[in-house]
């Protein structure tokens, strides 16, 4: 698929679409390619599911910036509103469609390890910061320690929704 053809099914579609960069040769996407095309099916009357073979649609994947497959685009109205690149969870992909179905934001879930493996890093970061005074690794820890809870925080939420809502006016 070329990009004007892409435009071309994007433009014509009513749907809000995931797009799914895969190839035959890529491992995670021969994981992936069943949960996706379930969910595909499961939402086939809400979403659109449009799977592009990365080997074939080269000028598709340098507009998007694509340089790790498989990645998953959600596009709404034309716009891209959500992206994860590598093997993701069903649950991962699960928000995305429901989203998408449902009119939301999409937002893509931080899993259990990711928020684990995130606290974990950021703690022993900010330890050895502290204990050797080191003040630049105490706030790279700290950054990482609240990426590992960013989804969660109000305030956070409050500060990127006001920006957002600035963007589209």
């Amino acid at each position: 698929m070329n990009i004007s053809e892409f435009q071309h099914k994007v433009s014509t579609t009513e749907k809000p679409i995931v797009v799914d960069f895969w190839a035959t040769w890529c491992t995670p996407c021969k994981v992936t390619k069943p949960i996706l095309e379930s969910l595909a099916n499961e939402y086939a009357d809400q979403v659109e599911f449009l799977p592009i073979d990365s080997d074939r649609s080269r000028d598709v994947l340098e507009h998007f910036k694509v340089i790790g497959i498989p990645t998953v685009l959600t596009i709404r109205n034309g716009e891209v509103v959500g992206r994860v690149t590598g093997a993701q969870s069903e649950t991962v992909y699960r928000a995305m469609f429901n989203a998408l179905a449902e009119g939301k934001e999409v937002q893509v879930p931080v899993s259990s390890f990711d928020r684990m493996l995130r606290l974990g890093a950021g703690a022993l970061l900010v330890i050895s910061g502290i204990s050797s005074s080191n003040w630049l690794v105490v706030g790279i820890g700290g950054i990482i320690v609240f990426l590992g809870v960013y989804d969660r925080c109000p305030i956070w939420q409050a500060i990127t929704g006001m920006i957002r809502s600035k963007i589209k006016n």
